[in-house]
């Protein structure tokens, strides 16, 4: 299904807007004090236009903190008057929207548990229609394009045309290095079937640790994202709600001055940039194999540990046989080479007997000593 989307670009959204778009603020709402001191900190840096905060935080479950609610749309009243800054929250249901456009905030985002589900998206496009105010959609918890996607068009169809996407990465079952997985492929495929829409970053809920947040915004400027939602908070260290990934606005202001900001150039050849997504897709992907050949290898060595207790031996002849049988067939579906499946399950087969034999061991010779 093909489809356009007719969309205002991002330097038009309101007056001094520049590429990139830098937006910056707490995870949540949690005191007048600390939102005024935030966004006062974050306005010294001259780089932002826009504050971000949730005030109504959907969380995963219930008993902590969702924010200070329909309070703090009087605090971010007191910022736009202090500091100059616009302002946007998030919104997940009609009446968040109500209240916040009635409040003047200048920017909605709609968060990715909110984009993952269509009924709600079709609330709040039913809530919007008639209202020229700009939406900001973060990709769905699970990597799904086509229901990212689905949220766009059906905001856009209600007439919202100052409309961006916000990658934020990606929930992994298994616990990895970054608390969201990137999957860089899906920003760039989405860059690939809609070359008008801007596309930001929040490098924060991909990170998930604040020593990580500028390698992943910087990892954003190189493929050409349109700006960045950044996690500033004035004391991270007493956060109510994901502390460890927020930064200091002069940790804020010290990674801005430390990135490189590219330029896109349409006089770029259409060659080069295509190569270069490709790569990019190619780059995200083997991180991800990487990723899931550590998880691996932690469960062979929970086998080892389970085979020594027991006093089983390390190999297997019958589970290597349907490991061999089951995954080869599966290659052959998938268009692969029988070989090279064989040759890569062979290599990856040899360094689990390698690792459970190397735990057997070193736990004989120390009951030996």
């Amino acid at each position: 299904m093909k489809t356009t989307l007719d969309i205002i670009p991002i330097t038009e959204w309101f007056s001094g807007f520049n590429h990139p778009l830098l937006i910056a603020g707490p995870c949540s709402a949690e005191s007048e004090e600390q939102v005024l001191a935030t966004a006062r900190g974050i306005a010294k840096t001259g780089k932002v236009k826009v504050f971000r905060v949730g005030i109504w935080k959907p969380r995963s479950r219930p008993g902590t903190f969702e924010g200070a609610g329909n309070e703090a749309l009087n605090w971010l009243k007191r910022v736009k008057e202090e500091t100059g800054l616009l302002t946007t929250v998030e919104v997940a249901t009609p009446a968040h929207v109500d209240m916040a456009i009635n409040a003047g905030i200048d920017i909605l985002w709609v968060g990715a548990r909110t984009s993952a589900n269509p009924f709600s998206i079709e609330q709040i496009a039913y809530a919007l229609n008639g209202i020229d105010i700009p939406i900001m959609v973060k990709n769905p918890v699970n990597p799904d394009l086509e229901l990212w996607i689905g949220a766009l068009e059906r905001l856009n169809r209600a007439g919202i045309k100052r409309l961006a996407a916000i990658h934020r990465g990606f929930y992994p079952y298994e616990k990895t290095r970054l608390r969201n997985i990137p999957k860089w492929e899906l920003a760039i495929d989405l860059k690939s079937k809609f070359p008008n829409l801007p596309i930001l970053c929040d490098p924060s809920h991909i990170a998930g640790q604040a020593l990580l947040v500028p390698e992943i915004a910087q990892k954003a400027l190189n493929l050409s994202l349109d700006g960045l939602m950044v996690e500033v908070h004035c004391n991270p260290s007493v956060a109510l709600s994901d502390a460890k990934q927020q930064i200091t606005p002069a940790q804020f202001d010290s990674m801005l001055n430390g990135l490189v900001f590219r330029s896109p150039s349409s006089t770029n050849n259409e060659f080069v940039d295509k190569l270069e997504q490709f790569r990019n897709k190619i780059d995200s992907i083997d991180q991800q194999m990487i990723e899931l050949l550590g998880q691996r290898m932690r469960i062979v060595e929970e086998i080892g540990e389970y085979k020594k207790q027991n006093n089983v031996s390390v190999f297997q002849l019958y589970r290597w046989e349907n490991i061999l049988k089951s995954r080869v067939e599966y290659g052959e579906r998938l268009g692969l080479d029988v070989e090279y499946i064989k040759n890569l399950l062979q290599l990856v087969h040899n360094e689990s007997i390698r690792k459970q034999a190397d735990i057997l061991n070193r736990k004989d010779i120390l009951s030996r000593e």
